[in-house]
């Protein structure tokens, strides 16, 4: 036992690095969901943006949960905890989508990366993980490379700009909750029950949109192009999804978060691509500086993979 009364345990290094790279490819490509995001933003409401990725979430998970015969995980007990899930991930995502119609994917995503910090406090406080000195300065120090990138102007886009905190510290409950009950479920029957739930949210919102005439919780019908923008967000966020659970499943949050600063220089890369906004120097030095403290992190939990780390998993949040 430890000193926080939860268990204590050795995780092999194979474990480590199998988390370790599932999160970096989850981040690498997760810009992709935003992307799509912004382009059918521009003709249909976030809310329904929002409601496009959930039901298309559940749908891909659907036919893997049949194959896989795991009907028989659902339980009201759970579900109650996936709702939570849901709900923090609805809000977020209607508050990223609503920041994209305003801004660029790059600036938005930087603002966002409070996140990892959040992250690593609520890990801390929640989970009973240890945190060293060296993980929270290179948390700041992967921050001060985003601010580098953002160059944020609150001037031309108002409370707006807000939004991204908001996201960011709902992701941060989501990862934590999904950290905790990702050692006891499937990641397919994780993502079909969020994205039920989500579902739900979703329509309430749309209906609240409807008889309240709020512009970001409206629906349309959407055209053809617009319609093939939904689809890859929902995909690609399914695919993103149910990459991340495997990494929590097999690394502490703590050790993940840091990893997360490689989204700003994939999600800088694609927009250049897609819109056509290449980064200047500051922004580039600001991409130097995410991917030196992300290489430090890997250094470090490799070298360093040996020594216990808390297993809360039972005792700090139990579903």
């Amino acid at each position: 036992m430890n000193a926080n009364g939860g268990s204590s345990l050795r995780l092999p290094q194979s474990e480590l690095t199998f988390g370790l790279a599932m999160m970096f490819i989850s981040v690498i490509f997760s810009p992709i969901i935003d992307i799509f995001s912004k382009l059918a933003a521009a003709t249909v409401p976030p809310a329904e943006v929002t409601a496009a990725r959930f039901i298309l979430q559940a749908l891909f998970a659907l036919p893997i949960m049949a194959m896989r015969g795991q009907w028989g995980v659902w339980s009201w007990r759970r579900s109650g905890v996936h709702a939570i899930r849901a709900g923090v991930l609805t809000l977020s995502m209607v508050s990223f989508v609503t920041t994209l119609q305003v801004m660029e994917v790059a600036d938005a995503i930087a603002i966002f990366f409070v996140e990892p910090i959040i992250l690593t406090v609520l890990s801390s406080i929640f989970l009973k993980e240890t945190i060293g000195w060296r993980r929270y300065t290179a948390c700041a120090v992967g921050f001060f490379g985003a601010m580098l990138i953002i160059q944020p102007s609150f001037q031309e886009v108002g409370f707006v700009a807000l939004l991204p905190v908001v996201t960011a510290f709902c992701i941060a409950v989501y990862v934590m909750i999904t950290r905790v009950v990702s050692h006891s479920e499937d990641a397919s029957s994780m993502q079909f029950q969020t994205g039920i739930w989500g579902v739900v949210f979703s329509l309430i919102l749309l209906a609240l949109g409807r008889a309240t005439g709020i512009a970001i919780l409206g629906s349309v019908v959407p055209d053809p192009t617009a319609t093939l923008y939904l689809l890859g967000v929902g995909v690609s966020a399914a695919i993103t999804g149910i990459l991340t659970v495997y990494a929590y499943r097999a690394a502490p949050a703590s050790m993940l978060a840091p990893l997360q600063y490689f989204e700003i220089v994939s999600a800088t890369i694609f927009g250049w691509l897609v819109f056509d906004n290449f980064p200047d120097a500051i922004k580039w030095l600001g991409i130097l500086i995410i991917i030196g403290s992300g290489l430090y992190i890997l250094w470090r939990e490799r070298r360093f993979a040996s020594k216990p780390v808390s297993d809360t998993s039972e005792t700090a949040f139990t579903p």
